[in-house]
């Protein structure tokens, strides 16, 4: 079952309905709200633990404490789950100023509504958990489930005498991995790579400074001042996906250490990307990243870089070093400083990551990449001349897509309803579904009405003297 959200009055989106596919696009002119409805998702799939709960009963607590053990019956709650995501939606409604590093009476009027369909109990039931949490240095509970079983069995592993953690702590770590089993199947880990990015490629190394600068002072401050708190004023200025996007780029050196499963397993997608950078990064010695073009010795930092090699440095980390199956990468127009043949390649891969097992959420203003999303479907059809024109084209099979994978949503401008002491409609936006046809493809009509309008233009030059 898909996600879907329901936005209203969110910036300048008065309506946003979406479903997410293997891959989610959403097209549109600028501030048309394609930003809003992406950072409003991402801020929910970074942290819907948070806003999430389930009310764990005193009794089973009770009997945890008391005789060392508790069974909890999981069903209760599977069919509750429409609930459970209707209260989390409301408050995760409540936290947007915060995501948006924003005034809160920008969100006065908002609806945040997330709903997954009916929660399947057999799957639920059919999971296996075995695991072991740990509050501070100390084990403290062991959770298991069987295969089939509707219970989850909660034991308690601290020895007679030993202070067990508050009460409330245990409750909130029970919620946590009860929220797993209902819901982790649905909301898939969020990598972002914001439309800042190519700034915080170039200015990393003072964005290290700046936090170092800020923990020197923290050394020398007041005892009782939360660092944490901190911390989170000195970027209060700055969206969630923003702030998550540039703390990943900061990181890099260490990011670079580990290896994804797209370098081990389909290498080829990194090789694809390198043919679309030109090159390839490398994590020096130094604490640096440079960027190494193709057939050349030298190395050249970010800034020395080109705009390209910027604005797809952490995808390009990502890709090698992060990337996990069942994640979704959501980029902020992946088009930025892009070739055209470029772009056309960067759609390329990406329906490649759809077909590995990486979900892709974008926004973009790029024809480009529709038209070439179009033919990668059109394409994706078992008829000889299909594969001959897919063999004479570069095309591979995992390159194809088919086109109930993808979802497309148009930005399209209409009139908001008058508020209380208002005079004139606001322009606003409603997200639209495109259609899209396994033989045709994306109707785009956003793009269309452009290149129609430009193709009349050339016609009426060139043919307008006659």
């Amino acid at each position: 079952m898909a996600i879907r959200v329901s936005l209203k009055n969110l910036g300048i989106l008065r309506q946003a309905d979406f479903s997410l596919g293997d891959m989610t696009i959403i097209c549109g002119k600028n501030n048309t709200g394609k930003t809003y409805a992406t950072y409003a998702l991402f801020g929910y799939l970074w942290s819907w633990k948070n806003f999430l709960r389930v009310q764990i009963s005193s009794q089973a607590i009770e009997a945890l404490f008391k005789d060392g053990v508790t069974r909890i019956d999981i069903t209760s709650f599977v069919r509750n789950s429409g609930n459970i995501l209707k209260r989390g939606s409301q408050d995760y409604t409540e936290q947007l100023p915060r995501i948006f590093a924003s005034r809160a009476n920008h969100f006065k009027n908002t609806v945040f509504q997330v709903d997954v369909g009916t929660v399947p109990a057999a799957a639920v039931v059919g999971e296996i958990l075995q695991r072991t949490i740990r509050f501070g240095e100390d084990d403290i509970l062991s959770l298991s489930k069987a295969e089939g079983e509707k219970e989850l069995v909660i034991s308690l592993l601290l020895g007679e005498g030993s202070p067990g953690p508050p009460v409330h702590i245990v409750q909130e770590m029970l919620s946590d991995h009860i929220l797993e089993l209902l819901f982790e199947r649905f909301f898939p880990h969020p990598f972002i790579a914001s439309a800042e990015r190519t700034g915080a490629a170039i200015f990393r190394k003072e964005l290290n400074f700046a936090r170092n600068r800020l923990l020197e002072e923290m050394s020398r401050t007041d005892r009782n001042i939360d660092p944490l708190d901190l911390l989170f004023k000195s970027y209060q200025d700055y969206p969630l996906p923003v702030k998550v996007n540039v703390d990943f780029i900061r990181r890099l050196e260490d990011v670079a250490k580990e290896d994804s499963f797209i370098a081990k397993d389909h290498p080829r997608i990194l090789n694809d990307f390198a043919d679309i950078i030109g090159g390839e990064y490398i994590a020096g010695s130094d604490d640096s990243i440079y960027f190494r073009p193709d057939r050349q010795r030298l190395k050249l930092t970010m800034d020395e870089s080109s705009s390209a090699a910027r604005s797809l440095l952490d995808i390009g980390f990502y890709l090698r070093h992060v990337a996990a199956p069942g994640q979704i990468l959501m980029v902020d127009e992946p088009e930025l400083n892009l070739h055209p043949e470029n772009q056309r390649r960067i759609a390329r891969l990406l329906a490649r990551l759809v077909n590995v097992g990486v979900k892709v959420f974008i926004t973009t203003h790029s024809d480009y990449i529709i038209r070439e999303l179009n033919t990668l479907i059109m394409l994706n059809h078992d008829k000889p001349h299909l594969k001959r024109i897919a063999r004479a084209n570069g095309y591979q099979e995992d390159d194809l897509i088919s086109s109930n994978q993808v979802r497309v949503y148009m930005a399209q401008e209409d009139l908001m309803p008058l508020e209380k002491g208002q005079k004139r409609r606001r322009r606003g936006h409603t997200l639209v579904p495109a259609d899209i046809d396994p033989q045709l493809g994306i109707e785009a009509s956003s793009f269309d009405k452009t290149i129609d309008q430009m193709n009349n233009i050339l016609e009426e030059i060139v043919w307008g003297a006659e």
